[in-house]
């Protein structure tokens, strides 16, 4: 089975992929991730995406595409988190899979209000050290810990980034919902509440 999960930065994608990966095996497919690992490991894909990412442009679909075909694993099981972005680059997942007899079954969409975006974002602080997450509001550092705000979690790019990820995936939400595959979440929920309803929805998910 073939997810794909949509949704503003922040809603809780990411979290919601790691629960199911370990309890269901799920192959958890981060596009920011793979590029990062692509980079981090130059290789040959890596150093071209490179060259686009140096250069403050996007990493054309095609790369991106070529890079998701090289870690995609054979049985299937797979989450792809922030990819596609836009409508384009789904017709190209579309016929990737199709090469290999498959496609996305269920696209869920993690709803959620630019406000409550902007707070968990910019709320969010990181252990420099050792990469830890916190957040002030929910989950504070303990006392004494050093801890530091990423540039894209200020309250002013937050928003940047809703108002360019909303532009590019409005059309991409219509794109899912007339092929009928496409499941609304209310990402304001509990963790919990919103992971029981992935689960009701894909059922034993092999």
């Amino acid at each position: 089975m073939i997810l794909v999960f949509l949704g503003p930065p922040g809603a809780g994608k990411g979290t919601q992929a790691k629960l199911l990966s370990k309890e269901k095996g799920y192959v958890h497919i981060s596009t920011g991730d793979l590029l990062r690992e692509a980079v981090r490991k130059q290789t040959p894909l890596g150093k071209k995406a490179k060259e686009y990412m140096d250069r403050g442009e996007l990493v054309p679909d095609e790369l991106i595409i070529a890079l998701i075909e090289e870690v995609f694993p054979e049985h299937g099981k797979v989450i792809l988190d922030g990819f596609p972005r836009t409508v384009a680059q789904a017709k190209a997942l579309d016929e990737m899979l199709k090469k290999r007899g498959l496609k996305v079954d269920y696209v869920f969409f993690f709803d959620a209000p630019d406000e409550v975006i902007v707070e968990r974002l910019s709320g969010r602080r990181v252990d420099p050290e050792t990469g830890e997450v916190y957040h002030v509001k929910f989950n504070p550092p303990p006392p004494g810990k050093k801890v530091v705000q990423r540039e894209d979690d200020k309250p002013e790019v937050v928003r940047k980034r809703l108002a360019v990820y909303r532009e590019q995936t409005a059309p991409l939400i219509d794109y899912y919902e007339r092929k009928g595959i496409l499941k609304k979440l209310d990402a304001t929920k509990p963790i919990e509440e919103v992971y029981a309803e992935i689960k009701e929805v894909i059922g034993n998910g092999d």
